[in-house]
């Protein structure tokens, strides 16, 4: 049975007057307590609706942007994180950044002991852009597999017959 302590820090879960921001917004990003610190275990999101702009023409990028990682203290509450993905709508940043600069927030929100985040883009221009970057805490077995993870990530690329 769930604790009202658990929610009494999440503002945006079942709140119907939720205002969308029209552009980045790190700022509406909640977390929530892991209950499971002692154990390691993913945690995977699938955004397939992720949009931003391109910083030179401002036309629309589509993606589906991938988020796994393994939780430390903290989480990140699901629809904090659907918000402030949509809070890229209106942002203009390159591909590349636009995964780094998720990851980077995720990680000075919860501190997580691992996170990666894959971004595949739809093509424009006939040629489509996948940015992947991960993180592994300093000095833990998770900087390591980091490592392992970045060097081994697209091995064995999936057949690509969607886009």
């Amino acid at each position: 049975m769930s604790d009202a302590r658990e929610k009494e820090d999440l503002t945006l879960l079942g709140n119907r007057n939720v205002k969308y921001a029209t552009d980045y917004d790190p700022g509406v990003l909640e977390t929530f307590v892991n209950k499971h610190p002692d154990h390691d275990y993913f945690v995977k999101f699938n955004c397939p609706e992720f949009t931003s702009l391109c910083p030179i023409t401002g036309q629309p990028d589509f993606a589906t942007i991938t988020i796994s990682y393994v939780p430390q203290e903290k989480m990140v509450e699901s629809k904090s994180l659907k918000l402030y993905l949509f809070s890229f709508r209106n942002h203009g940043d390159f591909h590349e950044d636009c995964v780094n600069i998720i990851m980077e927030d995720l990680i000075r929100l919860m501190d997580p002991k691992y996170i990666e985040v894959w971004g595949k883009f739809l093509p424009r221009g006939g040629i489509s852009i996948d940015p992947y970057c991960n993180y592994g805490k300093s000095g833990t077995k998770w900087e390591k597999i980091a490592e392992d993870r970045l060097a081994w990530h697209d091995m064995n690329p999936e057949k690509i017959d969607n886009r």
